[in-house]
């Protein structure tokens, strides 16, 4: 294979990801060593902390059950927002159009995407179109920027987990990946699986109120689901992290299309999930405030963080043994977000 090319798995959030930025990206473009590489930067500007994020959707296809590429991104970047704990302000968007895509589904998307914003209390001030010819794009791309501003006077970051600590997941995991790959194949299920396309501001400001800098991590698993994800923050904190697989909170439907075609819904993307890794004397109470929210009544504590120095991400399984866990290898489903 040639070293010098671009794979699918490049964008699949997992191990390729990682090398193609921490190997060229990084180094040339900022230099940002790991343990500061979170889902939002953040800026100090005349006193105040900003938050700022980008991110780009080329998912396939723009329509899914429960949601299309437009309100998609705009959960995904008030979410990447939030997961720092910023209040999410305002949002940009670039819209990469294919000739002859059509102006009808391109209404449908944008209505959604206001919507979205108004649903999370934002604003989209800026933006930006370009067409490109047929057959040098797939119909519709979309490129968003957000900027947000940090209320709370501690830090909440992938660096700082701490051994103790408890794993907390707001909900179902994989359903996203699900929905939008049985809608992509065609697939002909007998129970309807939808995204999980959700803003995560509201929840993430319930979690802070009741925790406060007792919340050491959040996070949202998006491209590489929930392993990938955890790995991550294992890396950056220089812990390891133990998952328990009974706690993990699936969805029956999606637990069975993940057996029939051989995947593992620890690495499907999610799209209204959060982690939250916080000190376990606050642990209940937050699970408590988090099941009594829309977008967290199916919370689990899924897991703890057990020793430090590591970087391992490790589960106990169903039968009683343990096995490592690593970031997702390769492509699992492509042009998932």
């Amino acid at each position: 294979m040639d070293n010098d090319l671009i794979l699918l798995g490049h964008g699949s959030g997992g191990k390729l990801s990682h090398q193609l930025l921490d190997d060229l990206i990084i180094p040339t473009l900022s230099g940002i060593p790991q343990s500061a590489q979170n889902d939002a930067a953040v800026l100090a500007v005349n006193g105040e902390r900003l938050a700022f994020t980008t991110d780009s959707y080329v998912v396939d296809p723009i329509f899914f059950p429960g949601g299309n590429i437009g309100d998609l991104a705009i959960n995904g970047t008030v979410n990447d927002l939030s997961m720092v704990g910023a209040e999410p302000l305002a949002i940009s968007v670039g819209l990469i159009l294919e000739e002859g895509f059509s102006k009808t589904e391109l209404a449908r998307i944008l209505a959604s995407m206001r919507e979205a914003a108004e649903a999370a209390g934002v604003s989209i001030v800026a933006g930006d179109t370009k067409v490109v010819p047929r057959g040098k794009a797939d119909k519709i791309f979309i490129n968003t920027s957000g900027i947000g501003v940090l209320r709370v006077p501690f830090g909440i970051t992938g660096d700082n987990a701490k051994p103790g600590d408890r794993i907390i997941v707001n909900g179902t995991i994989g359903d996203h990946g699900i929905a939008v790959m049985a809608k992509r194949e065609g697939l002909d299920l007998d129970v309807d699986i939808t995204t999980d396309s959700a803003a995560l501001n509201g929840l993430v400001a319930e979690i802070i109120d009741e925790a406060g800098e007792a919340v050491h991590v959040l996070r949202d698993p998006t491209r590489g689901g929930v392993a990938t994800t955890l790995k991550e923050i294992a890396l950056q904190s220089g812990v390891t992290l133990t998952l328990d697989e009974e706690s993990l909170p699936l969805k029956p439907a999606v637990k069975g299309v993940c057996a029939v075609l051989g995947l593992d819904p620890l690495y499907v993307a999610n799209e209204g999930k959060l982690l939250a890794i916080v000190a376990p004397e606050v642990a209940d109470r937050v699970l408590e405030r988090m099941r009594k929210h829309p977008l967290g009544k199916d919370a689990a504590v899924i897991g703890e963080v057990t020793a430090a120095g590591t970087g391992r991400l490790q589960m106990v399984t169903s039968i009683g043994g343990t096995r490592a866990v690593d970031m997702l290898s390769g492509e699992q489903l492509p042009r998932i977000c």
